[in-house]
């Protein structure tokens, strides 16, 4: 699994926004979805490390794609 450490969740929002997710719903975690794929991210500050490599997998992005997002 790969890991991503020390990100805020809201740059996480920003970078899944920035591929074309929007958000869906918000509460303890931040829904996002792009029509196809549906991304959740928690509010933590900061992002489990584990926890922010897999949701950049299920939005579609490599770990280093992710990072130039950031």
């Amino acid at each position: 699994m790969p890991r991503i450490p020390g990100v805020n969740h809201k740059d996480a929002v920003r970078a899944l926004r920035k591929v074309g997710f929007s958000i869906k719903n918000q509460g303890k975690h931040v829904v996002l979805s792009n029509g196809k794929r549906i991304v959740t991210v928690p509010r933590n500050d900061p992002v489990n490390a584990f926890t922010m490599g897999g949701i950049a997998r299920d939005a579609g992005l490599t770990v280093e794609e992710f990072r130039a997002l950031l």
